[in-house]
């Protein structure tokens, strides 16, 4: 069957640091009529079922583990039946949000998920978070950013175990060396594309 993204919109808070902020989130859902995999889990697991629409969910994959995607996950996974994979640099942020609970599996950068004959490339990109992920699907043409690339530019590297030069590095070589067309579907916001984004990424952070 066809490969295809369905998407959600899901709004709570992200908290870290000891503040809390207002913000909406992206949930991409990629898959065919009978399987499908959940790119993060913000604010309202039924929701996110809905979107899943009685597929088998074979994995729910995080970009990181900020608590605005990590914060329903538990939930979601009781729900599906399905691991939770994560990159292992981001335990410290989980423990933050989800303490004494363990994921199920390990994401690493050159992974190759299959997902509905699709191959899923796992690329690691810290900066916003240690343990970032990005996850480029090169026959959609697409890659899913979390929170590493926006539309605009950069995610943000304003708050703890986050850093602007390590950003700029992972976009620009994990990110800027896909195809330039490329769509980026971001973890906030409108997708973008590689190209769009190319003048968008300063070598100092803007002030």
């Amino acid at each position: 069957m066809t490969i295809r993204i369905d998407h959600t919109v899901t709004s709570g808070t992200f908290e870290l640091d000891g503040g809390s902020w207002d913000v909406d989130n992206n949930v991409w859902i990629l898959g065919d009529d009978e399987t499908c995999v959940v790119i993060d889990a913000p604010h309202n697991a039924d929701a996110i079922i809905d979107a899943v629409a009685g597929r088998e969910v074979q994995a729910i994959l995080l970009t990181h583990a900020h608590s605005d995607h990590v914060d329903v996950v538990l939930e979601v996974r009781e729900k599906t039946g399905a691991p939770i994979l994560m990159h292992p640099d981001d335990q410290v942020l989980w423990e933050l949000s989800h303490p004494g609970e363990e994921v199920d599996g390990h994401l690493a950068d050159g992974d190759v998920l299959t997902l509905a004959g699709s191959e899923i490339h796992v690329l690691h990109t810290p900066g916003h978070a240690p343990g970032a992920v990005c996850f480029y699907v090169p026959g959609l043409g697409c890659v899913f950013s979390g929170d590493t690339l926006f539309n605009g530019g950069p995610g943000a590297t304003g708050r703890s175990y986050s850093d602007y030069p390590t950003i700029v590095n992972s976009i620009r070589t994990k990110l800027f060396t896909l195809p330039p067309n490329t769509v980026v579907h971001t973890g906030h916001g409108d997708d973008t594309t590689i190209l769009a984004e190319a003048d968008n990424v300063p070598d100092e952070k803007p002030e």
